[in-house]
Order: structure tokens, then C-alpha cells, then sequence
């Protein structure tokens, strides 16, 4: 099948959307699917404000319906609601062309985090801009619940999944952790208002605070909590060391939609302490963590958890099951047998459409 991605979210951004996107692409590839994305590094683009590592692209319906044309997909997948969302939904709609949808972020409570809007507005924009989606893929069966609510119910489960070749839990602790005063309790994430980092940080426990990630609100954080260790971003054995050598990993966020950190955390066997909300109150069970409107009450009680638990828990999510759900959200699309060939001017479109 060709698949077309268009995406806001893409590299060299590092953060949940874009690790899952980057995931789901190989794993289709391998799958022997052709893919393309249509992402911000194809046009002019300025940063977004407070979030300098998105890009909004100056791209109107007509710039990506030519990206579109020149691919000829079967299947288009709509990522994000941003700049390239919202040309491509366009175009879609004035060709008749089907088309998935994801809902990656709970937009109401994280613009109500940074903007003095209603969320109450901002789901008016989340229901027009889903509303024609064949298919919203979502992560959990909460957010399945809370699209619903809004009139949305044709959503379809995308969840996420783990590297478990590098995310495991016989890793060595990483070597910033030497000398510090046990428990270590990791946070690693993108460090902005959304977050919620400092309700983890006030929390009034004995050891060590260690927060891993970077972005906006890190040097305020910085100078209100000196006494956190502040790790900056890492990738790859970095990153997986300091999930395994923590006691406890902490997420604080009310926002996200699932949370692909805390899974990585499970799969190194460390346990989670959360607040109860959609993402981690979804993924939680079986003894791996602790959810609780009490923070420090969830530390607590997942630092007596036992690690075997947690990252039994984490075994059950990969990337290979992630894309076949992926996949299963294209289940509409009509065979090779079906669909149009593209002409030699690239204006067959597979569903008889011209462009």
C-alpha cells in the first residue's frame, strides 16, 4: 500500500509524536509499504511560538495537494491539527479523498495551560477538525471514551510501543547516579509548562530529583529546585541507563495522551507513580506503579513495587503491534485491484479522482 503521512511533528523535533510517527514509518517499510511524509523541511517555516522546535510551515492546500499528487498514495494519514493538518484535510475534502486522523494531544488542557482559552472553544476546533476522518486512531480507551463524549466515536486504537532491544532492565544505572542519595526519582520528558514538572518537584521525599529533557521552562526550573539534577536531554544507552537506574519514575503530566516514556520506564523495570489521568491511568496495572491525586503518595507506594512486575508490564507493548493497529485504521482503503494506477502526468489519484 502507499501510505502518505502529513505531519507538523516530524524531525529533528524530539518528542513522543515523533518518535511514534519515526517507528510506525520503519515498521511499515519493513512491512513492504511505501511511504512518504509530508512534513515542515518541504517549505518555508518560521518556529511556532513557545515550542521554537516545531516548525509551522507557510503551505497552503494547493502547496500540499502538489506533495500529495506527486506521491499518488492509497491512504492519507492526517497527524496533527496544525499548518500541514489542516491544508491537507482541506484538500482531501475538496477531492473526496478518505483520510485518517490522530488525536496525539489533548489540545483543550494544553492550550488552557499556556493561553487564557476556553477549552470549551478549543474543542469547537477538535470536533470541525476530526469530524470527516474515516478514522481517528487514538492511544487508550479513555481518549476513545472522551472523543465520543464530544460526538467523535469512529476512533480506532493506535497505541505505542517499546525498542526492547534498547529498553531493558538489565541495564547499568547511568553514572550520574553514582553518588547520589538514593531513591533516585526520574523524570524525562520535554521540560514546558504542559509537563507539570514542578508538582514532581515540590514533592517533599527523600533522594535525589533528576529530571531528563530540555525545553522552555528548564532554567526557571533550574533555579527554583537547585537541589534536582538537571541531566539535559539523552538518547539512546544514555537515556535507557537512566530509566534503569532509578527507583522510581514520575509523571506528572495531566495533558498527554499516553505517555511513550512511561512504558520505556516499565520496559527497564522501573515503576511509575502518576497522576489518575487518561495515558498513565490507562496503562498502570498488575503491581508495575501507582496512580493518585497524591503525588508523593504514588512515590510512595511505587517505590514498593516490584520491578519484575514493571517491566513484565512493558514487554506487552511493541512497535510491531503498534503498526498493525496503524494499519488496521487503513482497513477501508480498496485493493491494489481497485484502486486507479497514476497516469504518466500524476493525476490519477487511486480513488478516480483528478487533481
Amino acid at each position: 500500500m502507499r501510505i502518505l503521512i502529513v505531519s507538523d511533528a516530524w524531525e529533528p523535533q524530539v518528542n513522543g509524536v515523533v518518535r511514534t510517527l519515526q517507528a510506525t514509518v520503519a515498521e511499515l517499510r519493513k512491512a513492504g509499504h511505501e511511504v512518504g511524509v509530508v512534513s515542515p523541511d518541504l517549505f518555508r517555516s518560521v518556529p511556532c511560538p513557545s515550542y521554537p522546535e516545531i516548525r509551522l510551515a507557510f503551505a497552503g492546500w494547493r502547496k500540499v495537494g502538489r506533495h500529495i499528487r506527486a506521491f499518488a498514495p492509497q491512504a492519507i494519514h492526517i497527524s496533527t491539527e496544525g499548518p500541514l493538518g489542516l491544508a491537507a484535510r482541506r484538500w482531501c475534502l475538496k477531492h473526496g479523498f478518505p483520510f485518517t486522523t490522530a488525536y496525539h494531544t489533548r489540545f483543550p488542557e494544553y492550550v488552557a495551560a499556556r493561553l487564557p482559552l476556553s477549552p470549551t472553544f478549543v474543542w469547537r476546533f477538535i470536533r470541525w477538525f476530526h469530524r470527516p476522518a474515516r478514522h481517528i486512531m487514538v492511544a487508550t480507551r479513555s481518549l476513545a471514551r472522551e472523543l465520543a463524549e464530544q460526538g467523535l466515536g469512529q476512533t480506532m486504537m493506535w497505541e505505542r510501543g517499546v525498542d526492547h532491544d534498547l529498553f531493558r532492565s538489565d541495564r547499568a544505572p547511568h553514572p550520574a547516579y553514582a553518588d547520589l542519595p538514593r531513591p533516585i526519582q526520574l523524570y524525562v520528558g520535554r521540560v514546558a509548562v504542559e509537563k507539570n514538572i514542578g508538582a514532581f518537584l515540590d514533592v517533599a521525599r527523600p533522594g535525589t530529583k533528576v529530571i531528563v529533557g530540555d525545553g522552555p521552562a528548564l532554567g526557571a526550573l533550574k533555579a527554583q529546585h537547585p537541589g534536582a539534577l538537571f541531566l539535559g536531554k539523552l538518547g539512546g544507552e544514555a537515556l535507557a541507563s537512566a530509566y534503569a537506574g532509578a527507583d522510581v519514575f514520575v509523571f506528572p503530566s495531566r495533558t498527554d495522551t499516553f505517555g511513550l516514556v512511561v512504558i520505556e520506564a516499565l520496559s527497564c523495570g522501573t515503576p511509575v507513580a502518576a497522576f489518575p489521568v487518561p495515558g498513565p491511568g490507562d496503562i498502570i496495572r498488575n503491581g508495575a506503579g501507582a496512580l493518585d491525586e497524591d503525588l508523593g503518595r504514588a512515590i510512595d507506594t511505587a517505590l514498593a513495587c516490584d520491578r519484575a512486575d514493571a517491566a513484565a508490564l512493558g514487554a506487552r507493548y511493541s512497535w510491531e503491534s503498534c503498526t498493525a493497529q496503524f494499519a488496521k485504521a487503513l482497513s477501508f482503503v480498496p485493493t491494489d485491484a481497485e484502486i486507479l494506477s497514476p497516469s504518466p502526468s500524476g493525476e490519477g489519484l487511486g480513488w478516480g479522482l483528478s487533481a
